[in-house]
């Protein structure tokens, strides 16, 4: 197995979350998908230090050229986007199939135009446009900021932008 986890977290990687994750998803590292955060030495620094595991921080395109190599590794890695479109490239756009049919929705912060789920799960039109793609494309997605705090999944909520 290559991919044991995929979630989604605007923090992308936060070492307390990652811990906890890993005694659910065993995992030997981690796959950070951000354009941004690639492209920036400091961020990319900070999410190397953030977990202790063997981390990538890699751009869309980066990934897309390495997709193939994750698949056929015998390391376990998380895969996290900061945002569902992001992810929504990577699953739908790209196709990355890996065996894992659940994305585990973890903090999205309240900002202006998005709807509140939950505590510290909040998300916009746009996003809430990929998620329905992703489920689309045959994902479960469920919101959990932690394995043991989840407040439901995107059927629960679809309702609420029009799905």
């Amino acid at each position: 197995m290559s991919v044991s986890f995929i979630r989604i977290d605007d923090r992308m990687i936060h070492g307390q979350t990652c811990t906890r994750w890993a005694r659910e998803y065993p995992c030997d590292g981690l796959i950070a998908v951000n354009d941004k955060a690639a492209k920036n030495d400091v961020l990319k620094a900070a999410y190397k230090a953030a977990s202790g595991k063997k981390t990538f921080v890699w751009t869309l395109d980066d990934f897309q050229k390495k997709a193939q190599k994750v698949l056929d590794s015998d390391t376990r890695y998380f895969l996290i986007t900061k945002n569902p479109v992001d992810m929504c490239k990577i699953l739908v756009d790209q196709g990355f199939k890996c065996g894992i049919d659940t994305v585990i929705v973890g903090p999205c912060n309240d900002r202006e135009g998005a709807v509140k789920l939950g505590n510290n799960q909040s998300i916009t039109q746009e996003e809430a446009d990929a998620f329905e793609k992703i489920a689309k494309a045959g994902y479960k997605i469920k919101f959990a900021l932690l394995p043991d705090v989840s407040i439901g999944t995107w059927d629960d909520f679809k309702g609420k932008f029009g799905y």
